[in-house]
């Protein structure tokens, strides 16, 4: 069966070149990107999906049509789940470049690209065999302005994406320009400790995660404690339990880090209490 992506409102076969070699997110990473999930034809976070986006397409500037609204692009993504006939479980990924041009004559008109693919069902479901993590050394994150944006330059993470498979991990943690852990290769941090829910704060340069968003709101109202602050590796090894999170899997517990090992028990009562409902 042909699959299709949406470029510039326009429906095409994948094979189908569409970026110009001059695209700014192509030649410079100068561009942002959202992944949703789609369950029973309902994306998931919607609202929290583009206020990050219309939010982080502010802070580098992006001139942002008027026509170039949620309804608009939701619209689309629909449209194009339907054309990929994957509406029941899929993973969506909404990109925008700044425009086309060199880097001192951009033409500024804002480009996007939806992708609309099935996801498996494993997404919906909290992993049985835990993560094994470990910290990847060879690169850091800058804590400024741009880091808890979403965005196309994502070459550290590449990297560390391709440590963890290279050492047989899940996944592999990225460090600070402060030598603190701020978040995995493509997830946010939470640990446990003494019923205490805890996560890097923004300030330590992690990505905005929407998923991190929504626990960050829904803990609170349930009674669970919850602090942003620093992370250090003597945080996770001494933790009683620890988890991943992003948009499409909603949480990952982590078995182990380095030689430390940790039980899901409070994970799997948070996994039933608010990730469990956006699966159906």
């Amino acid at each position: 069966m042909k699959n299709y992506f949406n470029h510039n409102g326009k429906l095409f076969e994948v094979l189908h070149p569409s970026l110009s070699v001059s695209n700014h997110s192509y030649r410079y990473g100068d561009g942002l990107f959202e992944t949703m999930k789609m369950v029973n034809g309902k994306i998931n976070l919607l609202k929290f999906h583009f206020e990050r986006l219309f939010y982080s397409m502010q802070v580098p500037g992006f001139r942002v049509p008027v026509l170039f609204s949620e309804k608009k692009i939701t619209d689309e993504i629909y449209q194009l789940a339907e054309k990929n006939n994957c509406t029941q479980l899929a993973r969506i990924r909404l990109t925008v470049s700044r425009g086309e041009g060199g880097l001192n004559d951009c033409d500024d008109k804002l480009q996007y690209t939806i992708e609309c693919i099935p996801a498996d069902e494993n997404v919906n479901r909290l992993n049985e065999n835990g993560f094994i993590i470990d910290i990847y050394p060879d690169a850091v994150k800058s804590c400024d302005k741009f880091s808890n944006l979403k965005s196309t330059s994502y070459l550290h993470y590449v990297m560390a994406a391709r440590f963890a498979k290279e050492n047989k991990l899940n996944d592999a943690l990225v460090m600070n320009q402060h030598g603190r852990i701020c978040e995995a290769s493509i997830a946010n941090i939470f640990w446990i400790k003494d019923k205490v829910v805890y996560t890097p704060a923004l300030s330590e340069g992690c990505v905005a995660g929407v998923m991190r968003k929504y626990l960050l709101n829904k803990l609170p109202e349930a009674g669970y404690r919850i602090t942003e602050q620093q992370c250090a590796a003597d945080d996770l090894e001494n933790a009683e339990e620890a988890f991943l999170t992003n948009a499409v899997y909603g949480i990952r517990w982590v078995k182990q880090f380095r030689e430390k090992e940790y039980p899901y028990s409070l994970i799997q009562k948070i996994y039933d209490s608010f990730i469990k409902q956006l699966s159906k």
